[in-house]
């Protein structure tokens, strides 16, 4: 591996060691927005966003910039069950799903629909060691996780059915609707 630095800069001239063309390395980025979000852009790299960056938790809202870097690139949608879960531990039962998240399933499924995301991580209850301390958490979590699976593809499902209801299928599929963004998971519509 050769990386070349200029002081208080991002590397520059990386080469990275060979992987199969199918692997994905997606490089974390910590906010919606900002310098990682641009380099990323600019070197055509693929990132992963937390879902905990776009929350707002005074709103009680997710916040999409309406121009960010993010955009143009492909990233990925995590869920921040990490994050989630250590705010659990922290302040309590919260107030979206499971009692873990801050958000509801409905409006993670919306941030996933209208982000721009190319892939969406589902949320989930985390067995990282910080947290599941034992087989029986680690267990319990495992069967959580695919429950939480199970209510976001109901709720995909509910909104899919809603849509299928009220649009032709050729404004669905090609979401001609002027208010419809991100019918390619659910098509949902925007509040005027």
């Amino acid at each position: 591996m050769q990386i070349e630095w200029e002081r208080g800069r991002m590397p520059m001239s990386q080469l990275n060691a060979h992987v199969d063309d199918g692997l994905l390395i997606r490089g974390g980025i910590p906010h919606s927005g900002g310098k990682l979000a641009f380099h990323a852009f600019n070197e055509g790299f693929a990132g992963m966003v937390s879902a905990s960056a776009f929350w707002n938790s005074k709103t009680g809202r997710f916040r999409i910039p309406s121009a960010t870097d993010l955009t143009e690139i492909d990233f990925a949608l995590d869920s921040a069950g990490f994050t989630a879960m250590k705010l659990f531990q922290s302040k309590g039962r919260q107030a979206g799903i499971a009692g873990v998240y801050p958000w509801t399933m409905e409006q993670f499924v919306e941030l996933a629909s209208f982000s721009g995301a190319a892939w969406v991580a589902q949320p989930d209850l985390c067995c990282e060691p910080e947290l599941a301390v034992d087989q029986q958490a680690i267990d319990y979590r495992v069967n959580a996780t695919a429950t939480l699976l199970e209510g976001m593809l109901r709720v995909v499902y509910a909104w899919q059915d809603q849509l299928a209801r009220t649009l032709s299928a050729n404004r669905a599929e090609h979401g001609s609707h002027s208010r419809t963004r991100g019918a390619g998971l659910v098509g949902r519509r925007l509040p005027p």
